[in-house]
């Protein structure tokens, strides 16, 4: 059996490219870049209203980004607190007290390392973070 596996997860957004959702090596599992986009591609976060004005709220869509990679987590029966390393990825760096304190609602110093850098923009224009994880969960052997 391989210790190699890659994954698409079911009620998950389907990816946007030819990648896995999470990719198991061994005891680790890589998450890829993930987002707040739902199953029906909409995003959590995002308000237009009549007159076309968008607002989009880093804070929402933070929290919707750490959840989906907690659910991505779950399909190999990991948890947040298995989570090793974090690459965060911000379109305006002004959103970072926003994302920082959403991040301090599920990590704190015991938690994964961090990196976040800002980039020019993600995959559509109404994202504006995305994030990508590493976890160390041991398979399970069967006995």
């Amino acid at each position: 059996m391989s210790h190699n596996r890659a994954t698409l997860v079911e009620g998950k957004a389907k990816p946007r490219g030819a990648f896995p959702h999470i990719k198991r090596a061994g005891d680790f599992l890589f998450v890829s870049g993930t987002s707040s986009r739902r199953p029906d591609n909409s995003f959590e976060g995002v308000e237009v209203d009549e007159m076309g004005t968008t607002r989009l709220d880093i804070r929402a869509q933070t929290r919707a980004v750490i959840e989906n990679i907690r659910d991505i987590l779950a399909s190999e029966g990991a948890s947040l607190t298995d989570v090793v390393e974090i690459s965060s990825y911000l379109v305006d760096m002004n959103d970072f007290g926003g994302y920082n304190a959403v991040y301090a609602e599920f990590f704190d110093e015991t938690g994964p390392t961090r990196t976040t850098v800002a980039v020019h923009q993600l995959p559509h224009p109404h994202l504006r973070i995305e994030i990508k994880a590493i976890a160390y969960s041991p398979r399970e052997e069967n006995a």
